[in-house]
């Protein structure tokens, strides 16, 4: 099957930095451990095909090369190959689980860092006006209490592997035509993980981590929207056997189920007002998000004319003015009148020189009905 292109498997673009290949690397690695997903064979593979992207593209020697020819002839496509860079994969093993020990190899901790949370949190615009403390209930997974996270029934450390000493990995050599070729493979007793749990814990069946449910408390601040995001370092689920906690990401979503309709910092709304009030104007009470404001309809006032109320909007994220509220005047025009109304409007027509229609039977009755 043909390689795939190293940064669409690490999902980083061509320019991205060291660091965030690095991070990129990382993340995955974590998702698709053998350790994690011992259940998935697919996993074990994209560990793999992560690994050699990475292999690649930290070397910059083989990343210039790719670069340059789009291709990865002559680099090696397993990232268990031996062959010219004996050390390549083990020091991948070392950047993301560390190593220890001298001498016939190196030996590789278990640790593996807690998976990322994340946590959707709905307010109301009052709220996003004032800033809110809120409380989420959390899945995550917890050191395990009965073996301290170890994954060994009563705690302490499981013994290491006998088949890869603790390596996680196990080197053939084959002849070939060329000569001798050295390949690493992950270690099948340990599945990489470098020690073999013999009588694992029974709460934690020995995974070393439980799913439990926690509430976290969040400070919101003012002027939020939806999709802003709180990032809560260390609040994701635990590492296991000594990795990094994960981080919870705390996404908003602010309800629009009221008379407003949010543009930034600006609030829209719209009022009904009669045909008087709209040629004569009008002073009025409506909703604002803190209570009632006072409104003043001018005089000759237009079907979705707006007014603003000056600051009576929102506060940007980081401080700063509030923005506006704009309300839309809707004139309502009545669809049923009476003989009298119509009488007053021909009058009123006539006094400013407008054409007025001419009575018609079966058009007036449509118009007028029967109100009295």
């Amino acid at each position: 099957m043909a390689q795939r292109d190293p940064y669409e498997v690490l999902g980083v673009s061509r320019n991205a930095s060291a660091d965030e290949i690095k991070s990129a690397y990382r993340r995955l690695a974590r998702r698709y451990h053998p350790d994690v997903n011992p259940d998935d064979p697919s996993a074990e593979e994209k560990f793999k095909e992560a690994s050699n992207a990475y292999e690649i593209l930290s070397d910059s020697e083989k990343k210039a090369r790719y670069d340059q020819f789009g291709t990865t002839d002559g680099i090696p496509q397993d990232p268990f190959f031996g062959g010219g860079n004996v050390g390549g994969f083990g020091d991948l093993f070392e950047m993301f689980f560390g190593a220890a020990g001298q001498g016939g190899g190196r030996r590789r901790t278990s640790a593996v860092d807690g998976d990322d949370l994340r946590a959707d949190v709905p307010i109301t615009l009052k709220e996003v006006l004032t800033g809110v403390a809120k409380e989420v209930e959390v899945h995550r997974n917890s050191q395990c209490d009965s073996c301290s996270g170890s994954g060994v029934e009563g705690g302490g450390q499981p013994p290491t592997c006998t088949s890869c000493q603790g390596t996680g990995v196990v080197t053939a050599v084959k002849n070939t035509f060329l000569g001798q070729v050295r390949t690493q493979t992950m270690c099948p007793t340990c599945s990489g993980s470098g020690f073999m749990i013999t009588n694992p814990c029974k709460k934690c069946h020995g995974k070393g981590v439980r799913l439990t449910k926690e509430t976290v408390s969040i400070n919101i601040p003012a002027g939020v929207e939806t999709g802003s995001t709180i990032h809560m370092p260390g609040h994701g689920s635990d590492g296991i056997r000594g990795g990094r906690p994960g981080d919870l990401y705390v996404v908003i979503h602010v309800a629009e189920d009221g008379p407003f309709v949010r543009r930034g910092q600006h609030l829209l709304t719209g009022y009904d007002i009669s045909i008087a009030q709209a040629v004569l104007g009008d002073e009025v009470s409506i909703d604002g998000v803190e209570g009632e404001l006072e409104l003043e309809i001018p005089a000759g006032s237009q079907p979705g004319q707006q007014v603003v109320l000056k600051g009576q909007g929102l506060p940007p994220i980081h401080g700063g003015k509030r923005g506006d509220l704009v309300v839309e005047l809707s004139v309502q025009i009545p669809t049923k009148i009476s003989e009298a109304e119509a009488k007053l409007i021909r009058e009123f027509a006539e006094v400013r020189g407008e054409r007025v229609p001419k009575e018609k039977g079966g058009f007036l009755d449509g118009i007028f009905g029967k109100k009295k």
